[in-house]
């Protein structure tokens, strides 16, 4: 049930999340745009005192930036960590000069600093907000203490204490660490979440391109029947004119040949006819067979058992709940110190699947997350595997994906006292169980739906020893 380390590699899609080079433009232009028009304002409009020249300047410094780098990368260029990093470390600076022309943090457009640490902290590593943060720091610990008078009308400008400049310093040095950590956060969150629901559908895609090799067979079989029909055709006409009885007796071979080709080709293309039905639909206990089956090689006791009132349900082959059971068997296996139990119970109204092991059960500081994507309580030693990059938890967020969208349930929890142990407890409503589609396509659960599982719980305890 492994792909391979490239579904759970940490940096899954990142060349995708770099940083825009047009962004960063656009933003800059923005920012002169806002910074012109503030300056003029306050110079011609209010009648302030203003270093205009200086400033003018500072913000034609930024404008020559953009125009330079449109000349140079194209617009979708995507910029490497470094060169964005110092693009940021740049709008930082040319804020830190405004400010110093035009009275420091007193200057209540202060507050803008925070701009470019917090697009860093959004789209680029931890090293390098950092490494913002720190120059963001400096440069608003100097402006605290050394800059121009700020701009003020009549009387003389007002001069702020030592003390109160320097509670300035710490209120946007607490501010900008606090948006920082906020933005850095969730742009974090909505990342993993992007990659695990990209991975998750990658998944889904090999597993339903395994479901159609029948179908490219009969298709593969459908092109060669022409051909193998004109060599069949051919051999027969030579051998009504063959001079020789060796002759005869190769073509009579090709003839032969042939015939079994497309007798076997016959076979593939009728495969999806006459067994296609069959294959496609499979009881409780042979789904349930399946997914234990490749399991039963380690040192663990894998063992299915069902119960239940009636027939058994049967469900199409759907590559998302193979899949998805298979998952959460192998990694019940890889807890497991002697056994793993999966139990198959159905009423009318629900069918319930339940995967129990023996091993240490989920750890209370992540139970409550388990499911999300990244959230893992594996030790570093593994059991039974050692694949690269397992152990993040995507494994379990995409089996509980895939499940959930064929209509079931899934509920996680540890075992009872004195048991120890983890419980995985997948339900269907019965009809969506049994008509649910290889597209995912199923009935919802639904919390009404809890009231059928009535007479299931007493059933399960008969089918668990």
């Amino acid at each position: 049930m492994a792909y391979g380390s490239d579904l759970s590699n940490p940096d899954f899609g990142r060349s995708a999340r770099r940083l825009r080079l047009d962004t960063l433009v656009r933003l800059r232009w923005l920012a002169i745009a806002g910074q012109t028009a503030a300056v003029l304002v306050v110079h011609f409009g209010f009648g302030f005192p203003l270093p205009l020249e200086a400033c003018l300047l500072t913000i034609a410094a930024s404008a020559a930036l953009n125009v330079a780098s449109r000349l140079v990368l194209s617009r979708s260029h995507r910029l490497e960590d470094a060169p964005a990093t110092i693009l940021l470390a740049f709008d930082v600076l040319q804020l830190a000069t405004l400010l110093y022309l035009t009275g420091g943090v007193e200057n209540p457009f202060s507050v803008l600093m925070f701009a470019p640490v917090v697009i860093s902290a959004v789209s680029l590593p931890r090293v390098s907000t950092v490494l913002l943060f720190a120059i963001l720091m400096a440069l608003m610990l100097a402006l605290a203490f050394w800059h121009l008078p700020l701009p003020w009308g009549g009387a003389p400008s007002p001069s702020l204490p030592p003390l109160y400049r320097a509670g300035l310093w710490i209120a946007v040095a607490l501010g900008a660490a606090f948006v920082c950590i906020y933005a850095g956060r969730v742009a974090e969150e909505a990342r993993l979440l992007s990659d695990a629901l990209a991975a998750t559908e990658l998944v889904l895609a090999r597993e339903q391109h395994l479901s159609q090799l029948d179908g490219l067979a009969a298709a593969a079989a459908h092109e060669l029947g022409t051909p193998l029909a004109t060599i069949a055709l051919v051999a027969k006409e030579l051998r009504r004119n063959a001079p020789a009885p060796p002759a005869v007796d190769d073509l009579d071979l090709l003839a032969q040949q042939t015939q079994r080709c497309r007798d076997i080709l016959g076979t593939l293309r009728s495969l999806d006819d006459h067994y296609g039905g069959v294959m496609q639909q499979m009881q409780l206990g042979v789904l349930l067979e399946e997914v234990s089956e490749p399991h039963r090689h380690f040192d663990i006791e894998v063992r299915a058992t069902l119960s239940g009132e009636g027939p058994q349900p049967v469900t199409r082959r759907s590559p998302g709940v193979l899949y998805g059971l298979g998952n959460l068997v192998e990694n019940a296996v890889d807890f497991a110190r002697t056994s793993v139990q999966v139990t198959g119970v159905w009423t009318d109204q629900a069918v319930v699947v339940t995967i129990v092991d023996d091993g240490p059960g989920f750890a209370p500081e992540v139970k409550r997350r388990l499911g999300e994507p990244y959230v893992s309580t594996r030790a570093d030693v593994r059991k039974a595997k050692n694949e690269p990059g397992s152990g993040l938890g995507l494994g379990l967020f995409i089996a509980k994906t895939l499940l959930e969208r064929s209509g079931a349930h899934v509920s996680v929890d540890n075992r009872a006292e004195p048991e120890t142990g983890a419980s995985i407890r997948i339900v269907w409503p019965r009809a969506a169980f049994e008509t649910a589609a290889d597209a995912g396509e199923g009935a919802r659960w639904e919390p009404d739906a809890q009231e059928a599982l009535d007479g299931v719980s007493q059933t399960r305890e008969k089918a668990v020893p």
